[in-house]
């Protein structure tokens, strides 16, 4: 058994909650909140002994093996290392952190305390998604081209320390990365506030050289939910709809559409994540992966102000980030 604890009761918190406890090696110690009360529901609902208002207090009681980190992206860093200088594996949800400095920071912390950060990238453990990109390895579409993805929908209302880019588009920066196995050289951004605080609407342009390229859209306005992603190679098309976990596989001869068995992807997630911690293994999306996403919805929100194509490798270079860029 391994013993976990969750920081943040808020709707990701509780989800966390609800899947650790069914997970047959995890020994739920505690959970904590800023707002106790929400962290006492928590613990009565998901039959944990402990609650707390203040995560030190938390750590220095229950001595946990890992913490999965569910709090607004403002607070990940400091929450991190001292989960880091405990001891404590992590999961932090994504973003990663605010700043590509504060990842940077958790990275050197990890290192230090010979522990493992993994990042909440969950599309990465969304079965349609594991399949598409199992096709691709396969060489079955050919070289990839484009990546084009969207998602759109309302503004969740829990989301408050950050915009559209950091929270939702994120997972698409991640999974562009992922299938073209490397960073963009550039991007483009056009991203705009029409009802909220922060950037609502983003239309994102990565180029990966030689003719490959990624579109991103992403907004809080659009009345109907809609997650997909299509993927262009020289010799077919493959579509993804993340929440359906539906695959469709289009080539000359032929159309595809693969029945895939539908699971949780948190489940997936926090099982992977879990095991990790139990056999010691390094987890699939690292702090690498998030620092990468750190830096890249930087750049698309420096490049939306400034209205101008960003460098990324430029970016890398003046700021002295290529051993950690490309590291992992």
């Amino acid at each position: 058994m391994i013993k976990v604890a969750v920081v943040g009761a808020g709707f990701w918190g509780s989800n966390h909650l609800r899947v650790l406890r069914d997970i047959g090696s995890v020994e739920l110690v505690g959970v904590c909140d800023i707002d106790v009360s929400r962290a006492e529901k928590a613990a009565k609902k998901y039959g944990l002994q402990h609650y707390f208002k203040d995560f030190k207090e938390m750590l220095d009681r229950t001595k946990p093996d890992a913490v999965t980190v569910c709090t607004p992206s403002t607070t990940h860093a400091a929450i991190a290392m001292a989960c880091l200088d405990h001891g404590c594996d992590l999961l932090i949800e994504k973003p990663m952190a605010s700043t590509v400095s504060e990842a940077v920071a958790i990275i050197d912390r990890m290192h230090k305390a010979e522990a493992e950060v993994m990042v909440g990238f969950i599309e990465r453990f969304n079965p349609a998604v594991q399949h598409a990109v199992k096709t691709i390895e396969t060489g079955d579409i050919g070289e990839v081209l484009l990546f084009y993805s969207r998602r759109i929908g309302w503004w969740p209302e829990r989301i408050g320390d950050t915009g559209v880019v950091k929270d939702t588009a994120i997972h698409d920066i991640d999974l562009a990365n992922w299938i073209f196995g490397q960073l963009p050289a550039k991007v483009y951004a056009m991203c705009g506030r029409l009802r909220h605080s922060q950037e609502d609407h983003a239309q994102i342009f990565f180029s990966f050289g030689d003719g490959r390229s990624a579109l991103i859209e992403a907004n809080w306005l659009t009345p109907r939910k809609k997650r997909e992603m299509h993927v262009t190679g020289e010799k077919g098309v493959i579509t993804v709809k993340f929440i359906e976990q539906e695959v469709v596989v289009e080539k000359a001869e032929q159309t595809i559409v693969p029945n895939i068995k539908y699971a949780e992807p948190l489940r997936l997630e926090l099982e992977h994540f879990t095991q990790c911690v139990e056999k010691g293994f390094k987890p699939i999306v690292d702090a690498y992966d998030g620092l990468r996403a750190t830096l890249l919805a930087e750049c698309i929100l420096e490049s939306s102000k400034n209205k101008n194509p960003v460098d990324i490798y430029e970016v890398v270079k003046s700021t002295g980030l290529e051993r950690v860029v490309e590291r992992g």
